[in-house]
């Protein structure tokens, strides 16, 4: 996140009394105002939301590739995987023999709550694009589902994720792969140019989801496919953990509901919205299987 700057009315809304209350831990709290300073997750729900939550998640996730170049593993919110956090998260949600098939930098870099290139039922000679694809675990894994007359796209933010994720390419030895930088709001991808289009625990991640399914739907072929792993919100989920900026980047806080899914997804031209829970992540989300369609041309 850029730096807050004293006076700044983001900071003020973000450091106020009431609002550190809610989402400052308590150690945080005489700190989350100075130069510099985190925001503590304050400022998930103010003006500039978008961009805020990008940045913050740009650093947690430069950090995590950097700490799987290096040897160790990550998980969702860019720290070191915990035996708890292994049951919901990472590489050992993916069958041994997809595992055994990447470079330990791919699994270790594993940021993920699901498998979404098992969900996708990939086919050869299909093009695939990865929203956030992170180390690459599953853009590498995709292509070699489509085969050599297919292609797996990998689209990601950090610098340091796409460094590491062609370098796992280059070990895994695998050529239809091409991974390049964008958000998952403003895909550089052509119109109509995708079959199927996966994502592994990051959609929840965007400050402005719609902007995300209407790109889908703009690079997405007539009848394409919408198969990915999100983390979905119980309806209940209370606004203290929606606010807190660090669950946003552990992929809790930023996620819709199944009702708030499935509205978003029809608005952009999705049909046959399937969303199906496969294992609690926390006591107020849970690991999804989101599968739609595309409608068919005009």
């Amino acid at each position: 996140m850029a730096e807050m700057k004293t006076g700044d009315t983001q900071a003020a809304s973000c450091c106020s009394p009431q609002a550190q209350e809610s989402c400052c831990e308590p150690e945080a709290k005489s700190a989350c105002c100075e130069p510099g300073a985190s925001s503590c997750g304050c400022s998930a729900g103010s003006e500039g939301e978008a961009e805020n939550v990008r940045e913050v998640v740009r650093e947690r996730y430069a950090a995590a590739a950097t700490a799987a170049s290096q040897g160790a593993a990550s998980c969702c919110s860019g720290g070191a995987i915990t035996e708890e956090q292994r049951e919901v998260f990472g590489s050992g949600l993916y069958e041994s023999e997809d595992r055994d098939a990447l470079p330990d930098a791919a699994k270790l870099a594993s940021l993920g709550c699901g498998n979404p290139t098992a969900v996708g039922e990939l086919h050869e000679g299909e093009t695939v694009l990865d929203l956030g694809s992170g180390g690459g675990i599953d853009v590498l894994l995709s292509a070699r589902r489509v085969g050599p007359t297919g292609k797996a796209w990998g689209l990601d933010m950090t610098d340091e994720m796409l460094e590491l994720a062609r370098h796992n390419q280059r070990e895994a030895g695998v050529e239809n792969v091409e991974f390049v930088k964008g958000t998952i709001e403003d895909v550089p991808r052509p119109d109509d140019s995708i079959d199927v289009i996966i994502s592994n625990c990051v959609i929840n991640l965007s400050g402005d989801k719609p902007a995300v399914f209407r790109e889908a739907a703009r690079v997405l072929r007539p009848e394409g496919r919408f198969a990915v792993t999100d983390i979905v919100a119980d309806p209940d989920m209370d606004e203290a953990t929606r606010r807190d900026m660090q669950q946003w980047t552990g992929c809790i806080a930023g996620a819709l509901t199944r009702e708030e899914f499935e509205r978003e997804l029809t608005a952009a031209g999705f049909e046959n919205v399937e969303i199906e829970e496969t294992h609690r992540v926390h006591d107020q989300a849970a690991s999804a299987i989101i599968r739609a369609r595309l409608g068919r041309a005009a």
